[in-house]
């Protein structure tokens, strides 16, 4: 309405109505008039596309460099149930993964979202110690990962007597994805607006009840997003898992026994020299189970938001 009043009001005074053009629908010589005035912005376009075309470069050609290598290598023997030096089956490894991810986010998730809603929903705003928190959260996030590791086996492995076993495994990764899941939770908390839990608290909802039923719906397909990341961060990991899973590669005995991962068992096989082309096939499938991850995540999201609409 406001538009068609300007184009009117130009109309009367005798000036021709200029038509308003988006930022991404104007044609190419227009863009080029306007590079014209402004030669930086030109270069900064020019950096952004160099850039975009890099990363996309060299991610293509990782994903084809593996494709190539590891697919003519896949063998119905690597997917045995029992693991020898003949077949060095990858299975064991998979249903360690798959173990080993359950109870790591088993312990990592609740802990963070629930952290994560303390310090949005509870906590004073403007609170120091929830200040120090964030700031640790974040320094523990950039840590690396054989740092964890280190920590992992002089704390699990050597003071708690666990030994090399998937239970250390887990809980060292769980402590490693904390951050992560903790400070998205509260990025994704932090964005829905004030006005849903003002409005809900002058519905006669309790705390409680607007946190669950008003602002964590909305904010799932952000917390879900951190627990994509961790999972991927999981599944990927070798070096804190070497020192505290230990390197097994058959299927675990239980939460106190040892076992690779999927990960670990492409780094022994790439290590021994021995089985190169086993580990390129070991790599196409971690690259395959990584994206069934992902794409389960995000149709779990796209679930969530929908829900979150219709409501």
């Amino acid at each position: 309405m406001s538009e068609q009043i300007l184009e009117a009001g130009a109309a009367s005074v005798g000036q021709p109505a200029v038509p308003k053009v988006g930022i991404n629908q104007q044609s190419f010589s227009e863009k080029l008039k306007s590079y014209r005035r402004t030669p930086g912005s030109f270069l900064l376009l020019l950096l952004v596309i160099l850039s975009a075309v890099v990363t996309l470069g060299v991610l293509f050609a990782l994903i084809i460099y593996i494709l190539v290598k590891g697919i003519p290598n896949i063998r119905p023997e690597l997917f045995a149930l029992e693991y020898t030096t003949d077949n060095v089956s990858m299975l064991p490894a998979m249903i360690n993964t798959l173990i080993m991810t359950v109870l790591s986010l088993l312990m990592a998730v609740p802990l963070g979202i629930f952290s994560a809603i303390y310090t949005v929903e509870y906590a004073k705003r403007g609170n120091k110690l929830v200040g120090i928190v964030r700031v640790t959260a974040e320094t523990l996030s950039g840590i690396p990962s054989i740092v964890y590791g280190l920590f992992g086996y002089l704390m699990f492995v050597l003071a708690l007597h666990m030994n090399y076993s998937v239970l250390a495994g887990a809980l060292t990764l769980a402590i490693m994805v904390l951050p992560t899941i903790m400070r998205t939770t509260e990025e994704a908390l932090m964005s829905v607006p004030d006005s849903y839990r003002e409005g809900s608290f002058g519905l006669g909802a309790g705390k409680l009840r607007t946190v669950f039923k008003i602002v964590l719906p909305p904010a799932m397909p952000g917390i879900l997003s951190g627990v994509i990341l961790s999972i991927g961060r999981i599944v990927g990991e070798t070096a804190a898992l070497i020192f505290t899973a230990g390197s097994v590669p058959t299927v675990t005995k239980g939460l106190l026994s040892s076992g690779r991962t999927l990960a670990v068992h492409m780094y022994c096989l790439l290590n021994e020299g021995l089985y190169t082309n086993q580990a390129y096939a070991t790599a196409v499938v971690l690259l395959v189970l990584v994206l069934l991850i992902n794409q389960a995540s995000n149709l779990i999201a796209r679930k969530f938001q929908g829900n979150a609409g219709e409501e």
